[in-house]
């Protein structure tokens, strides 16, 4: 089933394979602007079934990663384009990941001190400049909690940054409403301490996600959203959420009449437990449209996934970073070009090397 086609919506995919979003840090400075070398990476990768892109900030304050793709200016926009047509000229679909940090942020990096749902910090680093010069791991900024005009105005750039992506010729947009960022901090009851509306019981801590998808959604179709979530998934928090696992399915159901392109599940990353089969059947139960998962699996795991219906399409990350090629690779059954050290001192920031210079299989 992995080499079969998938369509949502007026949407084709060739395969059931999707590239994993993965930061990678090689824009164009100053402004944070996709290049040339960044429309060869994605271009190189376009038999994937589709293309996740790593996330890009939707305004100066959502960013929380030095040298990442924005979405949020004219000259993003531009140089966008270049990396959408590179991959639609190799027959490949891809989506862009949006993204707001909240917390996970630095004030060096964001412009202004960090956001969140509340004004709490946990411990916790992101690439950034450091003091002596160039970049590295920088410890996060205590960050203030939202105003009801910034949540507003939050859900506003949102909807802009997708109109933005379509202007550039994405064939959708997902949501990053997992790993510990600004959606995810809404979601979780140590990050969210709000008394209003957002805030307290479950119904008022996955209004801002829902929120946000429908809006998203009303503005370019739900057929072109995605949102990814990790309930599951312990990051940039001390410890699990007691509640986060309940409070997902309430919110899958409600995003059910969406008829999203997908939703994503992150798993098996960080700090996490393994989703329970259980959990699976559940979630098919309230959710009849696509879901994607992603987190270390191999090819016959993501078989496995999609005989049972747990599943609609497989999201792989790490193998192509260094196989370009992984789906035919994958296809074929030829052994892959494993992650080795150079590989991962080259994952964040740099140039072609450990970017675009893997080879392709033989044919």
């Amino acid at each position: 089933m992995l080499f079969t086609p998938h369509h949502f919506g007026s949407i084709e995919l060739n395969n059931r394979i999707a590239m994993a979003p993965m930061t990678r840090s090689r824009t164009d400075q100053p402004g944070d602007l996709p290049n040339d070398l960044m429309a060869t990476y994605y271009a190189q990768r376009a038999s994937a079934g589709l293309i996740i892109t790593e996330g890009a900030p939707i305004s100066a304050v959502a960013r929380g990663y030095s040298l990442t793709p924005g979405i949020y200016t004219q000259a993003h926009i531009d140089g966008w384009k270049k990396v959408t047509e590179a991959v639609h000229k190799e027959g490949g679909k891809i989506f862009i990941q949006l993204w707001h940090v909240g917390r996970r942020s630095h004030t060096s990096i964001a412009g202004e001190q960090p956001v969140s749902a509340s004004a709490v910090k946990h411990p916790d680093q992101v690439f950034g400049p450091l003091s002596e010069g160039g970049f590295g791991m920088i410890e996060t900024d205590m960050p203030r909690a939202m105003t009801l005009d910034d949540i507003q105005q939050t859900i506003a750039d949102f909807v802009q940054a997708a109109k933005n992506a379509m202007e550039a010729g994405f064939d959708g947009v997902e949501l990053h409403g997992a790993h510990g960022y600004l959606i995810d901090q809404f979601m979780r009851v140590y990050s969210n301490q709000r008394d209003d509306q957002y805030g307290g019981n479950q119904e008022n801590r996955m209004r801002f996600m829902l929120e946000v998808t429908q809006a998203v959604a009303k503005a370019i179709g739900g057929d072109k959203t995605a949102i990814r979530i990790s309930p599951f998934v312990t990051e940039g928090y001390a410890t699990p959420d007691p509640e986060i696992t309940e409070l997902t399915l309430k919110a899958i159901e409600k995003l059910a009449p969406l008829q999203l392109a997908y939703i994503h599940f992150s798993e098996n990353i960080s700090n996490y437990t393994e989703m329970p089969e259980s959990y699976r059947q559940q979630v098919r139960e309230i959710y009849p449209h696509p879901i994607m998962v992603a987190g270390k699996y191999t090819v016959e795991s993501a078989q496995e996934i999609l005989r049972k219906g747990y599943a609609d399409l497989v999201a792989f990350g790490q193998p192509f970073i260094t196989n370009p090629d992984f789906v035919y690779r994958a296809q074929q059954n030829i052994e892959l070009t494993p992650i080795g050290y150079d590989a991962h001192s080259t994952f964040y920031g740099g140039g072609a090397k450990g970017y675009t210079d893997y080879p392709m299989a033989q044919r």
